[in-house]
């Protein structure tokens, strides 16, 4: 016996709509997958190119001599400039989609609780992913206190977001290698794991601004965000053109220094300044490198260029670090939260763990 239907329902009808909505969803998808990998294919094509497009364009082109200072540094230029900001747009797509499932409101989620040590490590980890620079270390550290986070969590966590910069790790791998890549991720992860540790192994939660440690008795409100993966793929293109769009500016001013550099200043004054020799090296770079303020992206190819010239890997790790995890103006913007004692202790504590890194690699390498 065939099911009875409702008199005026096109169930038929309905279903074949489903079918229909479903099929384009499908096809839809299939289309920006195959536009997906044709444009990857094009992105490869077009990098394998910039070192001989930069060699014609310098010296064939612009008809500088080879080997000149001159040449030298506008090679660089024309060669890093492209290289740096295609990586950077690629990374930060794919990082982009890849932060969708780390949301503010779930990473609260995940730490509240925690107890130290695992909390440590697991805050670091987070860091490295989540969408979070030293802007957002307000807001952050407010909804970590509020969620109920140990003080020394949320340290580990402050420390890896903007050190073990995901961005900075790619540029890296890209322009100098995985061991030095390598390198700087175990370091960092290091430092915010340890120094969170003790952070909060010192009880130092009196020493948060009065008003904050009153946000403890408020509720924290999660709220899940539910998205496809259509919305995935536009997260990461909003990345592309807020994060580009902001970045590219220093990211062409670290590219400009990192060509004089490379081609005005000589190897043996590098390694003098900061090669392995020199013991006071390691702390002049991280004192010059506090009062800087220069976002991941825009310091790899400073970093690129100094290491070409000579100077020891352990010093400019350790230059690289301060400029990112202790810059004057995040300590300005974490003054809003923190009495003066506790930021103090924070410089003290992640200060020494970037020097003791300097020291270890020059010593070791």
């Amino acid at each position: 016996m065939e099911p009875i239907q409702p008199a005026g329902c096109d169930c038929g009808a309905a279903d074949d709509h489903r079918k229909t909505g479903t099929g384009q969803k499908r096809m839809g998808m299939g289309l920006s997958l195959l536009l997906g990998a044709a444009a990857l294919v094009l992105w490869y094509l077009v990098y394998r190119q910039l070192e001989p497009f930069s060699l014609f364009f310098t010296y064939s082109l612009l008809g500088i001599r080879h080997g000149t200072h001159l040449g030298e540094a506008v090679q660089f230029f024309v060669y890093d400039t492209p290289k740096v900001l295609m990586l950077l747009v690629l990374v930060v797509f794919i990082i982009g989609m890849v932060r969708s499932f780390f949301t503010q409101e779930r990473t609260r989620k995940y730490l509240a609780g925690k107890r130290e040590t695992v909390g440590n490590v697991m805050a670091a980890l987070l860091g490295i992913v989540t969408p979070f620079c030293s802007c957002s270390a307000v807001p952050l550290f407010l909804g970590f206190v509020q969620a109920g986070v140990p003080l020394g969590v949320t340290f580990s966590f402050l420390i890896a977001a903007p050190m073990v910069n995901e961005i900075a790790l790619v540029l890296l791998y890209g322009l100098l290698g995985w061991k030095v890549a390598a390198i700087y991720l175990v370091t960092g992860l290091l430092i915010a794991i340890i120094a969170g540790w003790v952070i909060g192994r010192f009880g130092l939660e009196h020493w948060v601004e009065d008003w904050v440690q009153e946000l403890r008795a408020a509720e924290a409100v999660v709220i899940e965000e539910k998205l496809t993966w259509a919305d995935r793929v536009d997260r990461g293109r909003e990345a592309v053109r807020d994060i580009v769009g902001k970045v590219w500016f220093y990211v062409v001013l670290g590219i400009s220094v990192g060509a004089l550099i490379h081609g005005y200043v000589p190897e043996s004054l590098m390694a003098a300044i900061m090669g392995k020799d020199a013991w006071w090296s390691v702390p002049a770079a991280v004192l010059v490198g506090i009062p800087m303020y220069s976002n991941a992206a825009g310091i790899v190819p400073v970093v690129e260029a100094l290491l070409g010239k000579g100077a020891a890997l352990g010093t400019v790790l350790a230059f690289m670090m301060s400029v990112i995890a202790l810059s004057f103006p995040e300590m300005v913007i974490l003054r809003k939260v923190l009495k003066p004692k506790l930021i103090a202790v924070f410089i003290a504590v992640v200060g020494s763990g970037i020097l003791f890194t300097g020291f270890l690699f020059n010593l070791i390498i």
